[in-house]
């Protein structure tokens, strides 16, 4: 695929995504309970996304990634996370890496084009993914939750 050289990019420069959208997140009057999170935190999670960008692209419809991305949403429901700022997350961090990959300035050539274009889908349905199971992940916690009260 042509974008597998901008996935190494991303993954290698990690780092510099994780701190615009920590700072994001520190700015965003929406997120009041994630920005709570201290850095360290937040630098893991997008470090355990970014470093693994190019296996988790390719694997996005494995059942192991489903899996990681549902007990993600239960996670986010048992530290009170609201499910509004665990999706805003992701959909930041889509935004930052579509962000950084443009300021690279590479010569703008059809292939480059098409290659950048090419992983904005490949992240769109990446991402699309990982909100769906975070959604699911976080309801099943509500459902469980509701019958361990009744």
């Amino acid at each position: 695929m042509l974008s597998t050289r901008l996935v190494q990019l991303i993954e290698s420069n990690w780092e510099v995504i994780a701190e615009r959208l920590i700072a994001a997140l520190r700015k965003h009057p929406d997120i009041e309970q994630l920005s709570r999170c201290s850095d360290m935190e937040l630098r893991e999670w997008c470090h355990e996304i970014l470093a693994n960008l190019g296996y988790l692209l390719a694997a996005s419809k494995d059942n192991e990634v489903k899996r990681r991305f549902q007990v993600l949403g239960r996670m986010r429901f048992e530290e009170n996370i609201p499910l509004h700022e665990a999706v805003l997350r992701f959909h930041l961090l889509k935004d930052k890496i579509i962000g950084f990959v443009h300021e690279q300035g590479f010569p703008m050539t059809a292939m480059q084009l098409y290659a950048e274009e090419e992983l904005e889908s490949r992240m769109g349905r990446f991402f699309d993914a990982c909100v769906y199971a975070l959604v699911r992940g976080y309801e099943a916690a509500i459902r469980r939750a509701q019958r361990v009260a009744s």
